[in-house]
């Protein structure tokens, strides 16, 4: 078993913004070295229901599937498969949970697994998308400690 991801921020919004944030104003924070596009203009949409998808739209339309929601539980946490550069089949699954903590802050965790799903390269990706989560996160706490 290769181990999942794990990670926390703690960010001075709460919770229910923070959610807000991560689901519904991806294309504001979502860094666009972070798409198959690179399309700087690319709108990243996450549609916010079970069964919705996760995917970025190009300027000229062309769409890129990242994933599937597979658990939506408004304010407080989803999960969704993920398969932003592999096929479908071998995806791996993202949990992110929003929790008010103290005077108006709210931790985010997120474990990203599923890694064995992708064979001898398992490994690889884990390191790859660790640096995903790594460039991502700082950009997403900006946008949800901003508003």
């Amino acid at each position: 078993m290769i181990e999942p991801i794990t990670i926390s921020v703690e960010l001075a919004c709460s919770a229910d913004h923070a959610f807000d944030t991560f689901t519904g104003k991806a294309k504001l924070w979502w860094p666009r070295e972070h798409t198959v596009s690179a399309d700087p203009n690319a709108d990243i949409v996450l549609e916010p229901r079970l069964g919705g998808r996760l995917f970025e739209r190009t300027s000229t339309g062309e769409t890129h599937e990242w994933g599937e929601i597979t658990t939506w539980e408004p304010k407080h946490r989803f999960c969704y498969t993920w398969h932003i550069h592999w096929d479908a089949s071998d995806a791996t699954d993202v949990e992110i949970t929003f929790t008010d903590v103290g005077d108006a802050g709210s931790r985010v965790d997120i474990v990203h697994s599923g890694w064995e799903r992708l064979g001898a390269d398992g490994e690889r990706w884990v390191h790859r998308n660790r640096a995903g989560w790594d460039g991502i996160l700082p950009e997403f706490a900006a946008a949800a400690q901003s508003a």
